[in-house]
């Protein structure tokens, strides 16, 4: 453990004070109160602070269930948008005076350039993993049904048919890849840009739970949009009352400056590579904060779709199994809608049917805690099949699922088929393996 305070540089967190279950949830609603202050426009840039500090407390101590690209573009959306506004203690929040008087525009800028980043690399990481599902434009033969927690809406598209489906990837491409571009160039183009952006996240969260992921990216639209477009989205009345004198950024410009002279490069070798040694000193610097990060989703399409299904016994004859609340276990209830809110655990579990028991060991201590009856760890679950005492033995095995389809669904009621492929962790009790 580093001592002092190297650590947190090394791991930037307000865990290293306290670790404790009351220290987290302080973190937590901390987060969430000072969200409240920031939509009010109260003390908005000190409260953006502790968003941010907060929140990269969380994903420094996360580890497995708070890696995820949309947990790091939240912590460099929110950096840069520490500089957005004014230090006022009051200053209403969605003013709609003209932006080169009322905006730091080289702060709009960092934000169109987080944006191009998110969906350049998106579309860039397809292609140069050299995955044949997205050069034969096959990928969504496989991902409505393939994907992490699909939607109803997913089961009806996994059957649309095949020349759509290649349609449509085309189209993802031209969004990831060439839409971006028009960000650099006129205000029209911009809003084509923002439109055919927000379009994508909007089919994305249709067929898919991605929790704030569409719509984080969806906000980060409206920096590509000038408030001449805004305006004619909000009625006359509650325009007029938004209006505020224009602010002076001169005394802030010279941050301004420093923060564009950090983040543009370090994005540009998020894009490209940091194999120039300034660069990659400066990533290594400042990767433990998140305030520049690489994108890059579904690089690889996953094909097949397997379950984790956890069983307890006290006799090993007869196994009852846990069901998760919103990831696919019985095949009679419907893929949920769940987005913004991000069950992790189940999430997690798809990580780990890509893999192995001996390469997730969270896994292991998850089925501990079974078997121990955890309190804490049972209200992850949506059914305990043990609810006067843990069972003795626990074991977890691997099914293949598949979307049924409009026939069977009808005739038995059953969103899912599913058939036993192997072991995934053999029996077990709290002593180690069951013999």
């Amino acid at each position: 453990m580093q001592m002092g305070a190297e650590r947190y540089f090394l791991v930037p967190t307000l865990a290293w004070l306290n670790s404790g279950d009351l220290a987290l949830q302080i973190l937590c609603w901390g987060g969430a109160v000072a969200s409240l202050f920031v939509v009010a426009g109260v003390f908005t840039a000190p409260a953006l602070i502790i968003c941010y500090l907060l929140y990269l407390s969380l994903v420094n101590i996360g580890q497995e269930f708070l890696t995820y690209q949309w947990d790091f573009l939240l912590l460099e959306v929110g950096f840069v948008s520490i500089f957005l506004p004014s230090w006022q203690m009051f200053e209403k929040p969605w003013t709609l005076a003209k932006t080169t008087t009322q905006s730091p525009k080289l702060v709009i800028w960092l934000l169109r350039m987080i944006i191009f980043k998110l969906m350049f690399m998106s579309g860039l990481a397809k292609i140069e993993s050299g995955d044949t599902a997205w050069s034969h434009l096959t990928a969504l033969n496989y991902h409505y049904e393939s994907q992490p927690l699909p939607t109803p809406v997913a089961w009806v598209a996994a059957k649309l048919p095949e020349l759509l489906q290649k349609f449509s990837v085309l189209v993802m491409f031209f969004i990831e890849l060439v839409a971006p571009c028009f960000i650099f160039t006129t205000r029209k183009l911009r809003a084509i840009a923002a439109i055919l952006i927000v379009f994508l996240q909007v089919l994305i969260a249709a067929t898919g739970n991605y929790t704030f992921f569409n719509l984080l990216t969806i906000s980060l639209c409206v920096p590509l949009l000038d408030d001449s477009f805004l305006k004619r989205m909000v009625p006359v009345r509650l325009r007029l009352a938004l209006q505020a004198p224009a602010a002076s950024f001169k005394v802030r410009k010279y941050l301004h400056i420093g923060l564009a002279c950090l983040l543009v490069p370090l994005s540009a070798g998020a894009i490209v590579g940091h194999k120039f040694l300034p660069l990659a000193l400066m990533r290594d610097a400042t990767e433990p904060f998140g305030i520049s990060n690489g994108y890059g989703l579904f690089a690889v399409m996953t094909t097949e779709r397997y379950e984790i299904i956890i069983e307890g016994s006290n006799d090993r004859v007869n196994w009852l199994p846990y069901e998760f609340p919103y990831k696919p276990g019985d095949v009679k209830r419907a893929p949920p809608i769940v987005a913004p809110f991000q069950p992790r655990l189940d999430w997690q579990m798809w990580f780990a049917s890509l893999g192995t028991f001996e390469s997730n060991p969270w896994f292991g201590r998850l089925m501990l805690r079974l078997l121990q009856g955890s309190p804490e760890v049972l209200k992850l679950f949506s059914k305990n099949p043990f609810p006067e005492a843990p069972p003795k033995y626990i074991r977890a095995d691997f099914y293949q699922y598949h979307f049924t389809d409009f026939a069977g669904l009808g005739k038995t009621g059953d969103w899912w088929r599913r058939e036993y492929r192997t072991e995934y962790c053999p029996a077990a009790t709290s002593g180690g393996p069951a013999q």
